[in-house]
């Protein structure tokens, strides 16, 4: 790939569809219709995020934060959407974008328990991949999850990334628990690989 053709501009709003989800740019209104996704099972989907999940405002708090790092360019963030009902079944975000380097980051992944273990995660993972190197040409992307997260440590080994290493005391949680955070990432010459594993993966559910 060539380096050069990478562009500088970070498009938003920015939507990936799929054929289950579709990833749609954030908007204010998401903060209710995420309250309604996840308020019955909070403590499991946000037992790993290290900011409070816990009350609507926390979800407003959320999306208008999410729209200040939009602004400032640092991330892109979206809803993930189940295409054959319309409902609004979880977030995820690309983060930590560093477009000198070429590398992003793809996490703050909730999905609404319903949808867990369906091919909701792994289709949001490859759409987003599948921009990040072939139309913004980067290099790298990273993601990250709490040490002591086994599900989500082998979920990302499972997606054919490669495990960095661990940041040790790295994030103070809102609880003031103190979390190692494990570093993995995916390399524009491994994309063809990951990729091909992701879309066998797709085509089998």
């Amino acid at each position: 790939m060539s380096l050069t053709a990478a562009p500088l501009h970070i498009e938003t709003p920015l939507t990936l569809e799929g054929s289950v989800i579709r990833l749609e740019p954030i908007r204010r209104e998401h903060a209710r219709l995420f309250w309604l996704a996840a308020k019955e099972d909070l403590d499991n989907i946000f037992q790993w995020i290290p900011y409070r999940m816990k009350s609507p405002e926390d979800f407003e708090r959320l999306i208008e934060k999410a729209l200040g790092e939009q602004e400032r360019g640092e991330s892109v963030v979206f809803a993930t959407v189940e295409r054959k009902s319309g409902q609004v079944i979880g977030s995820t975000r690309f983060m930590n974008i560093d477009r000198a380097n070429r590398h992003v980051e793809i996490g703050s992944t909730w999905i609404a328990p319903a949808w867990q273990r369906t091919a909701v995660n792994t289709e949001a993972k490859f759409l987003m991949l599948r921009h990040a190197f072939e139309v913004w040409q980067y290099t790298r992307v990273e993601l990250k999850t709490d040490a002591l997260n086994q599900k989500s440590r082998a979920a990302i080994l499972r997606i054919g990334a490669r495990e960095e290493g661990t940041l040790r005391r790295h994030v103070v949680t809102w609880t003031g628990r103190v979390r190692d955070s494990v570093y993995f990432s995916i390399l524009d010459s491994e994309w063809p690989e990951v990729k091909a594993r992701l879309e066998a993966k797709l085509a089998a559910r």
